[in-house]
């Protein structure tokens, strides 16, 4: 099982990732600094954006689940009905022309 750490270290760590990238990074909502879920939001800058939630495996591993995907109201609303939801949830925006979120070495696939 894979050691859990805290999601606001888990953040400044993926922030830190992203600024090395030179990536624009934003908190749209800052939850829970120890357990709060996490959703990331791509942003395209083309009218559409991409947002996916982090969840867990039951082996305590980090997974990214699609959550929304099309124009970035339509995923904007998405975001606000799960942040009215959960008042703990972290929603990360990461601004990328060509979509990349970098959870891992690998993009993920658009």
């Amino acid at each position: 099982m894979t050691p859990r750490i805290t999601t606001d270290f888990w953040v400044g760590a993926f922030r830190a990732r992203m600024d090395r990238m030179h990536i624009p990074l934003y908190i749209r909502a800052k939850g829970d600094p120890t357990a709060g879920a996490v959703i990331l939001k791509i942003d395209s800058l083309d009218g559409a954006a991409q947002a996916y939630a982090r969840t867990h495996d039951l082996d305590g591993n980090e997974e990214w689940v699609p959550l929304a995907d099309g124009p970035e109201p339509e995923v904007n609303a998405v975001l606000d009905r799960q942040q009215a939801n959960d008042p703990d949830l972290w929603i990360i925006e990461v601004e990328d022309r060509t979509g990349r979120a970098l959870f891992t070495d690998d993009p993920l696939p658009r």
